[in-house]
């Protein structure tokens, strides 16, 4: 992903620089991009959650299942 930020001013587009890196990389360049989505949303550069917001809410999210069958077996 750093690759691709500082090597984006020498290309036509973000696009081009995915696709460079990441046939270097021997990698797919639609797998670099959500890395680098998901980089730029971490940064604030994009809007959405963070890796860490995401994270949390699926940690809450099972305690709410987890709690609603609690609940159901108790009522």
């Amino acid at each position: 992903m750093r690759m691709v930020f500082a090597h984006e001013a020498e290309h036509a587009s973000q696009w081009a620089a995915i696709s460079s890196i990441a046939a270097k990389l021997g990698m797919m360049p639609e797998t670099l991009r959500k890395w680098v989505r998901r980089a730029e949303t971490d940064q604030g550069l994009r809007p959405g959650l963070t890796t860490t917001e995401r994270e949390r809410l699926k940690e809450l999210e099972r305690e709410n299942r987890e709690l609603r069958r609690a609940n159901e077996i108790l009522t």
